[in-house]
């Protein structure tokens, strides 16, 4: 009875961003002191779930949690925005994963977010502020209802470059308008650091190429045990093929074979489509047996060569 006990980890807050996008505070205080910028949990919300990597969005010692931002894009990731609030608890979380991201001597980096990529961006961007970088802010949303985070961004950064899609925002364009406005302005970046869709990486990869800026990107190919044992999560790095759970999830973004990665993210569609269909299905069902339940949507995968709904 303990042991089971002492499995279960609670969710102590939570909180909506979208009607996709959650983030949720898990009290697990050997996680927290342990975290570091860039690394990763694996997440079973019940006994029989799925096993998914998130990255860590951002932990609190004092606290003992740690906080995961979760886009519902998948059968595992819709079931928990269902299941998971406030008090309730999550079946098993094992990290922290990943090797966590050099906080370098750099003296001025750009720190760069994309849709949920702005999530894990974060603690790096802090991680850079608390050495005593200059530290300029890149965040990219489709709209104005989608930002978030912004005035932890603000107290964390020098410059904050807010870009939007639609211009609703701050700066209308991509991501890379961004960047491309802050190499402008600043002759002496000695580091850009990207969290986003793998198009959008590629994107940030590209726009630094041609200045010679060191450029580090988090990768997040399909994974399974998290140890380097399945293989599932084998990257191309220039003529090496690393696995991103044990050697990343940071990697040179100009050595990346980013049409690689986003061929293999989108070999398992067809499977994810069917199990997130079946969920439905099932969900839709008991909604039958209580009209007072509210609907499930059914929204399309995310596809890697663009952004989600919701990012």
């Amino acid at each position: 009875m303990e042991a089971a006990r002492l499995s279960q980890f609670e969710i102590v807050a939570r909180e909506d961003f979208s009607d996709v996008t959650y983030l949720l505070e898990v009290r697990h205080p050997l996680m927290a002191k342990a975290a570091r910028p860039g690394q990763f949990v694996i997440v079973m919300a019940h006994e029989r779930g799925e096993r998914i990597p998130l990255t860590i969005a951002d932990f609190d010692r004092s606290r003992g949690t740690i906080t995961l931002v979760v886009q519902a894009v998948g059968k595992t990731t819709r079931e928990m925005q269902q299941s998971c609030k406030v008090g309730s608890t999550l079946h098993a979380m094992v990290g922290p994963m990943g090797i966590p991201s050099p906080i370098s001597g750099a003296k001025k980096v750009v720190c760069v977010g994309g849709g949920l990529g702005v999530a894990p961006i974060f603690p790096q961007a802090r991680g850079f502020k608390e050495a005593g970088t200059y530290v300029i802010g890149v965040l990219g949303f489709r709209t104005k209802s989608l930002v978030f985070w912004e005035d932890k961004f603000r107290a964390c950064c020098n410059e904050l470059i807010l870009c939007t899609d639609d211009g609703s925002a701050g700066l209308k364009g991509l991501v890379t308008e961004g960047i491309k406005r802050a190499i402008a302005k600043h002759r002496d970046i000695d580091e850009v650091v990207a969290i986003g869709p793998p198009v959008m990486m590629k994107g940030c990869a590209e726009a630094t190429r041609p200045h010679k800026i060191k450029t580090l990107v988090s990768l997040n190919p399909i994974m399974v045990d998290g140890t380097g044992m399945c293989g599932g999560c084998r990257v191309k790095i220039g003529s090496e093929v690393k696995f991103a759970c044990v050697d990343g999830p940071d990697f040179d973004g100009h050595l990346v074979d980013f049409d690689d990665l986003m061929t293999r993210l989108r070999r398992y569609t067809q499977v994810e489509r069917a199990a997130a269909e079946r969920w439905s299905a099932n969900c839709r069902m008991k909604d039958l047996a209580d009209p007072a339940a509210p609907a499930v949507e059914l929204l399309e995968l995310p596809d890697p060569f663009d952004d989600v709904k919701g990012g």
